[in-house]
Parts: C-alpha cells; structure tokens; sequence
C-alpha cells in the first residue's frame, strides 16, 4: 500500500513529511530511530516526533525501547518478535517463532535479548 493509500484510509492528510517517513519505513527492514533517519530526512526533531506519535495513534507504525533507551519505530505489519542486542542495541526482525503454542492470547510483542551473531564471533 503506497502513502497516499495508507493515510486516506486513515483519514489523515497526505504531507510531504508524512511521506518521506512511511517512504523510509517501508523500506527499512528493521526498526528506526529518529537518529537512524535524520540524516536521510530534511525534517526536524519535533516534526518527525508530531508525525510518530500520529502514526502510532493511527496504529499506522508502533514502538519499542531498546537497551539505549532509544525508540525505535517501524510499520504496523502482522505480529513478530524483535531480537535486541545487549552489546550493540542492534535490534532485528524475527519472523519465526510461529510454533510457541500461545492458543488464545492475543500477542503484540515478543522481544529476545541476548547477544547477536556479530558480537558473538
């Protein structure tokens, strides 16, 4: 789904800001933060922030804290679990825990932390 799709169905008005967000969000393959984007965005901190937190009231991304204590941010897809490193605060996408029987509860998230293979070796 493209920007102008996805914020209409949200009945949100289509921004230049707006865009270039869900633009390097839908092409990030893990969670960002505003660090990891403000260099790719011509956007300052308090926009990029006014237009998560709308995105996150419209459950259009969602959140998670790392051992850094930083905010990451990615778009709202079907439930997965997020690996974070105790070393690096890299945080990874983990799409295959399909097999933990959890029948009747309703998952949001599931976070591993440990330690990844780069610091590992």
């Amino acid at each position: 789904m493209d920007a102008q799709e996805l914020l209409s169905n949200k009945k949100l008005k289509l921004t230049t800001a707006r865009k270039e967000l869900l633009e390097v969000f839908s092409s990030a393959n893990r969670p960002l933060s505003y660090e990891d984007v403000k260099s790719t965005l011509n956007m300052d901190k308090a926009t990029f922030y006014r237009n998560i937190s709308k995105f996150e009231d419209e459950a259009i991304v969602n959140s998670l804290e790392s051992n850094d204590k930083k905010r990451y941010y990615e778009l709202q897809t079907k439930a997965h679990a997020h690996f974070i490193c105790k070393l690096c605060n890299s945080i990874n996408c983990i799409n295959s825990v399909d097999h933990i029987p959890l029948d009747g509860y309703v998952i949001e998230d599931i976070i591993f932390k440990g330690v990844c293979k780069n610091c590992n070796t």
